[in-house]
């Protein structure tokens, strides 16, 4: 693991990432598309290679030294995960290949239970992993999908909210942070809103994972969703947290080995949590390279961490409001780390063209959120997002690169 450093140094935090150290087209990288993927340390690097040459061996099943050891430091990273989010129990920490695959297992769960008259309840600001997934869980059961809309700035409308949850909601599934917008919302008291009314809730914590702080038990939800490579770690990871209660006779995702508790011919009896819920071999190269991604992020003062991200987006704010013909989309009272906007007269695939021929990676497109676009009124929009290796000096690069792809477009 990374010696730990004792205070925030953003040039010693930078050098633990090779991929920031290199030139495009002749400039530096200017890595600013971190809500898509954050770039990944030395430590998870080192920490994947470490599994494939020091005991590359499958987990759970064998008798031998390497896959004792590659079972000690798998069941590690479920201790490692379980305390980040702060669960209460270890079994509730679910491997899946990311937040896609942990809320279809959910979706097929619950689906298996929707009915004609039953209700689901998300929000317009939705990615579409946590809206297709719905659309056809209802479609399958014939309940219903209803749409919680927002104000124009970003934010969710909470009251609007309140008055769709009925006593047909079974559940309610919605961002931690929007990745389209950055809007933060307020997880908790829509939780509580919720469960009086006696839904289940499901967060989606792809973008809320990566700033740090999340508790699942002080929010409360049910289940909580989110992918290990936008939190420094590997490609292909992720969790579904749930609440023990819930999912130890929630319907099995998928069949195989490991899950099982007897086999015959005739018949299959399951596991116990977290088993019956991880079928198969799993990617333990990239659990641990997760776990060494949490702890490479734990060095940090969490409070210095989202003061840093915090003055990035200040800063980004401030430098567009005297930018001429910039608009900023998403101005939510309470938002995190995504600054998107459009440029007059340019489409942001052509703006996200120009700023990589200058060495600055952004997002253009829908972001997933092709329903959120429209309510917007937008084809789609570039996306800068930050993440703690970002630096002033990069925002003020993504400007000077907006000012010659202005003049190029103009």
């Amino acid at each position: 693991m990374t010696a730990a450093i004792s205070h925030f140094d953003i040039d010693a935090i930078r050098a633990e990432f090779p991929i920031l150290q290199q030139q495009i087209e002749g400039n530096p990288l200017v890595y600013l598309d971190n809500a898509a993927t954050t770039q990944k340390p030395k430590a998870v690097i080192q920490a994947i290679t470490n599994y494939y040459t020091q005991c590359n061996a499958n987990v759970h099943r064998g008798a031998h030294h390497l896959a004792d050891e590659a079972t000690r430091r798998f069941e590690q990273a479920r201790d490692t995960v379980a305390a980040f989010i702060r669960a209460n129990d270890r079994s509730e920490v679910i491997w899946t290949s990311g937040t896609t695959e942990a809320i279809n297992i959910v979706a097929n769960g619950i689906g298996q239970r929707l009915q004609p008259g039953d209700e689901v309840l998300v929000t317009e600001m939705e990615h579409h992993a946590n809206l297709v997934t719905w659309q056809q869980a209802c479609k399958r059961s014939g309940a219903s999908l209803k749409v919680a809309p927002i104000h124009d700035n970003g934010a969710l409308d909470t009251a609007a909210f309140t008055r769709l949850l009925t006593d047909n909601t079974k559940l309610v599934a919605l961002p931690h942070v929007s990745n389209a917008l950055g809007t933060v919302n307020p997880v908790k008291t829509l939780t509580a809103e919720a469960h009086a009314k006696g839904a289940l809730v499901l967060i989606d914590g792809a973008q809320g994972i990566a700033h740090g702080g999340v508790d699942v038990s002080d929010i409360g939800c049910d289940f909580y969703a989110f992918s290990g490579h936008k939190l420094f770690g590997p490609t292909g990871v992720g969790v579904l947290w749930g609440k023990k209660a819930v999912l130890q006779d929630w319907p099995v995702w998928q069949t195989g080995g490991e899950m099982i508790a007897r086999v015959t011919y005739q018949e299959s009896t399951w596991g116990e949590l977290p088993n019956r819920l991880e079928a198969g071999t799993p990617n333990i190269a990239g659990v641990i390279g997760l776990a060494a991604a949490i702890d490479w992020f734990n060095q940090f003062d969490l409070t210095a961490v989202q003061a840093h991200e915090r003055r990035l987006l200040d800063y980004a704010t401030e430098q567009a409001h005297s930018f001429d013909g910039l608009q900023i989309v998403g101005t939510a009272a309470d938002k995190i780390g995504v600054f998107s906007f459009l440029l007059e007269g340019s489409h942001p695939a052509d703006v996200g063209f120009l700023l990589d021929k200058q060495g600055i990676a952004i997002r253009t497109g829908s972001h997933c959120a092709q329903p959120l676009m429209q309510r917007l009124g937008v084809p789609g929009t570039a996306r800068a997002s930050f993440s703690v290796y970002n630096t002033l000096q990069e925002v003020d690069a993504l400007f000077i690169a907006l000012k010659k792809a202005r003049q190029m477009l103009a």
